[in-house]
């Protein structure tokens, strides 16, 4: 007997000790899990994303573009050198003579040229490149515009995920304590096998809810994740659940106009759209030069060296070579297209056609815009709608369900009425849950186009 209490004894040390060990494990994780705001998410995905680093790469491509284009307005200069041996009968460059013999002869050259006029092409060209690497950078903008809007999203997710996780544990339990009452009631004679097999089944269900709702929050969880470019294979993260605060200031009157007139002035889609067909504009003027003559100013320094390989041979040195051949020239050059194919005229025809296009994305662009934001109020306007209906509909359940337990635990109510009241009641939950965080993502949108800052 003293044996079986020290067995006990030290059963129930170590399994308080297991409890503390675990509780300090689970405290030293909740404490070593980063807290990531909204903002933090949208920092670390614009400091790592991919994309945004293609799109930078992209802007320095432009960029380099605009600088050669400036650089081809300066003279060009070039030097040649050429060495030759002969052997046969060839010409003596010293005595301009045919001859039998084996001699070394070398020439040197440098030569510059501008171009005068050509049709105002490199001028244009420079010109529809710096309009080309502002159109890189509102792409730039564009991209990270179009990311944050995604991160925005997943995030909500992830929050939506956490709260419905809860909530399904919370109504598990509810549950499991239901069931372990039906089973002391039978036990007790005062309950039937059906009622306990109704009180598994929602058990089972409730269950079920908690398995998927985890999966999802998984789900959501990676999906955040990829999009900040954070490999992880657990969360070692939590986010940060928005206020009543947030909730009120979410149920706002917008009116369309106002919202598109303002997103028209910083939106990048629209500014790049714009910069395109701007674009496009100058490409029909580069396009034009190559139809008008073109005037080329030239001038070149150069001399040569010729030495005989007879043994014989009186060769002159070669300074003096050098000095004696030395020649200089100009020249001016004037190319007046006359036909090529039709290359030239092609090529206007496709530049205009080309701009004509870029209009139309311009315009395109404009009208989605207004149509996504017409829509995006409208979604908030019934997500406020929603919100109000899923709240009164909750609070009337749980209610409901408060008035149906009471009964139900003396005895007035039996355990079908019981367990629709509270199915009725999870999903009213389910459903508010829902529509809460439904209406703060759409107000967010709304921020969104307004090129605010997404906080909470």
């Amino acid at each position: 007997m003293k044996m079986f209490t020290n067995n006990s004894l030290l059963s129930k040390l170590t399994s308080i000790a297991a409890i503390v060990f675990l509780s300090l494990g689970i405290s030293w994780s909740v404490q070593a899990q980063e807290v990531l705001t909204i903002q933090q998410a949208i920092e670390r995905m614009l400091q790592n994303n991919l994309n945004i680093k293609r799109a930078v790469l992209s802007v320095s491509s432009a960029a380099v573009d605009l600088q050669q284009s400036k650089a081809a307005l300066y003279p060009s200069l070039n030097a040649s050198a050429d060495n030759s041996l002969s052997f046969g009968r060839g010409l003596n460059s010293t005595t301009f003579q045919v001859v039998n013999q084996k001699f070394y002869q070398g020439s040197g050259t440098l030569s510059t040229s501008v171009d005068v006029f050509g049709g105002l092409s490199k001028i244009n060209q420079i010109r529809q490149n710096k309009i080309l690497l502002d159109a890189g950078n509102s792409n730039l903008d564009k991209v990270k515009n179009d990311l944050i809007l995604q991160v925005v999203t997943a995030y909500f997710q992830v929050v939506f995920n956490v709260e419905l996780l809860k909530a399904s544990k919370e109504q598990l339990l509810v549950a499991q304590q239901t069931e372990e009452r039906e089973e002391a009631l039978m036990d007790a004679g005062n309950k039937t096998v059906a009622d306990v097999s109704q009180a598994k089944a929602q058990a089972a269900t409730a269950d079920l809810n908690v398995t998927n709702a985890q999966n999802q929050l998984t789900i959501s969880y990676l999906t955040l994740s990829q999009l900040m470019e954070i490999r992880t294979d657990t969360n070692e993260y939590s986010v940060v659940a928005p206020t009543i605060q947030d909730i009120a200031m979410a149920q706002k009157v917008y009116n369309v106009n106002d919202v598109f007139n303002s997103a028209m002035a910083i939106f990048p889609d629209v500014k790049l759209s714009g910069l395109n067909r701007q674009a496009a504009e100058k490409g029909i003027a580069v396009a034009k030069g190559a139809l008008t003559p073109k005037i080329s100013f030239g001038a070149n320094l150069g001399s040569s060296y010729s030495y005989l390989l007879a043994a014989e041979s009186q060769n002159q040195h070669f300074f003096d070579q050098v000095s004696s051949r030395f020649n200089q020239g100009v020249g001016l050059n004037l190319q007046i297209p006359i036909f090529n194919g039709l290359q030239a005229r092609s090529n206007v025809k496709k530049a205009k056609i080309n701009y004509e296009d870029y209009k139309l994305q311009e315009n395109l662009t404009k009208n989605n815009l207004y149509k996504v934001i017409a829509q995006a109020i409208a979604d908030l306007r019934a997500a406020d709608s929603r919100y109000s209906s899923t709240l009164n509909t909750f609070n009337a359940q749980k209610d409901a369900f408060n008035v149906i337990e009471q009964r139900y635990n003396v005895g007035l109510v039996n355990s079908l009425d019981y367990n629709t009241s509270r199915t009725n009641r999870n999903k009213a939950e389910t459903d508010f849950i829902q529509a809460k965080y439904d209406l703060l993502f759409r107000s967010k949108v709304i921020d969104y186009y307004l090129g605010r800052q997404i906080t909470f």
